[in-house]
């Protein structure tokens, strides 16, 4: 991760949450009391955002020390300590919420990409997220995503392009629209186009775009728009995919399954932190 970048959310985090002061906190607690505080985690899981969670306290108080116990990627089991902060009781408290909202999302995405993951055992298929981010933590999400296992699509509308059915529909066609695309592109930059039937699986393929989406179509369509493809692009399939389907959906033989729910609809990871002594 981007280490300007993530300081900038982490602060842009704590403004929002501390404001001023933690009111709270400064009117029982001693400026000068210290303690140590335990993180652990309430459900099994996968976790990431350790080392976001300890930047939250050093920004706060560079003199926090947060010892870890486990490293982003490792399984986890229920009542498992995965940390320990110990300092300025002031910051331990001040920092708690923002350092376990981060940490609790990124290990649900984690998580849950790799609940994804184990679906496709023994199929060469892979899972890839999406740019249903929550605005501004894009990088966190798809950090996230790859710790769990998952793989990167693109990060933005930057670095790649994606044709998709209302860009279809404003060129006039799929055609068309990779021409212009093609015309007036000053760089290599990989082309994807959206696809539902497989008409227009054979246009994108008679464009010899990189990689063709066969978005939500059922089964045995996809399979055909494989065997269509046959290796001449990559193929993604998207849409309504869940862990009861997925492996259904990777036995087509598609390259890619882009889960849009990995951060759009993911459910953080149940985290606490507790005061041990102060």
């Amino acid at each position: 991760m981007n280490r300007t970048e993530l300081t900038r959310i982490i602060k842009c985090a704590l403004k929002e949450d501390v404001g001023h002061g933690d009111i709270t906190t400064n009117l029982i607690v001693p400026d000068f009391q210290k303690g140590t505080a335990e993180i652990y985690v309430k459900e099994d899981g996968v976790i990431a955002g350790l080392n976001v969670a300890k930047e939250v306290f050093k920004i706060l108080n560079e003199k926090i020390v947060f010892r870890k116990f486990v490293k982003d990627g490792d399984k986890v089991f229920k009542g498992t300590k995965i940390a320990e902060v110990k300092g300025s009781l002031r910051v331990l408290l001040t920092g708690e919420r923002t350092s376990l909202n981060f940490l609790q999302r990124m290990s649900g995405i984690a998580t849950l990409t790799a609940k994804f993951m184990a679906q496709l055992e023994g199929t060469n298929t892979k899972i890839l997220d999406t740019r249903k981010t929550v605005p501004c933590l894009r990088m966190l999400d798809k950090y996230s995503v790859k710790i769990g296992g998952g793989t990167n699509h693109r990060f933005g509308l930057y670095d790649m392009v994606l044709i998709k059915d209302n860009h279809i529909k404003a060129a006039g066609s799929i055609t068309n629209a990779v021409q212009l695309i093609r015309k007036k592109l000053k760089k290599k930059i990989k082309i994807e186009v959206e696809t539902t039937n497989l008409d227009e699986v054979k246009e994108a393929l008679s464009n010899k775009v990189d990689i063709i989406m066969l978005d939500n179509m059922p089964v045995d369509m996809m399979k055909e728009a494989v065997k269509l493809i046959n290796g001449k692009a990559k193929s993604e399939a998207s849409g309504n995919v869940s862990l009861e389907n997925v492996r259904k959906i990777a036995l087509t033989g598609v390259d890619y399954i882009s889960v849009g729910a990995l951060t759009h609809s993911v459910k953080a990871l149940d985290i606490s932190m507790k005061i041990k002594n102060c």
